[in-house]
């Protein structure tokens, strides 16, 4: 898999994005509200990352930076938003792959710490996270109410 940097907004980048949506929407029955805007992930105060193979874009993650947060978040904290991997090219490593990326490319910007949330209802990103050192964190912004919700933090 090849990774590139690119705007959050990129053709490639929409097409998996709305991808994601669509599977929290089977999963949880709705798409993740959380605001996002596209600026919060370009360099240096995010990034997001779409992996290649064989041209075709088929992983994608990305993080935005908290520098002025409400607890539980800290000053050097970065959210990671939009991890995925379509279907046909899952139980490869690409999302291990696309989350070292994404860690290198915040602690490359000084970066101290990864938050994240997810939900109950995938099983296999939470095995991800916890696999790589993820611990569960007191939930935050507009998934500090949802019980379905878990939220993970790994120091950098």
């Amino acid at each position: 898999m090849e990774l590139h940097v690119l705007p959050f907004d990129h053709p490639d980048s929409v097409k998996l994005i709305d991808e994601v949506q669509q599977e929290y929407v089977v999963r949880y029955g709705d798409p993740d509200v959380t605001p996002v805007d596209p600026a919060e992930f370009a360099p240096p105060v995010g990034t997001f990352l779409v992996g290649y193979v064989n041209e075709a874009p088929v992983a994608c993650g990305g993080w935005r930076a908290h520098d002025d947060p409400p607890p539980p978040l800290r000053p050097g904290d970065v959210e990671l938003k939009r991890m995925y991997v379509v279907d046909a090219m899952r139980g490869r490593g690409l999302s291990r792959r696309m989350l070292a990326a994404l860690e290198d490319a915040a602690r490359r910007a000084g970066r101290s710490r990864v938050v994240l949330e997810t939900g109950h209802r995938q099983p296999e990103a939470l095995a991800l996270y916890r696999s790589a050192g993820y611990t569960d964190m007191e939930k935050f912004g507009p998934y500090r109410d949802d019980p379905m919700s878990v939220c993970l933090a790994r120091r950098l």
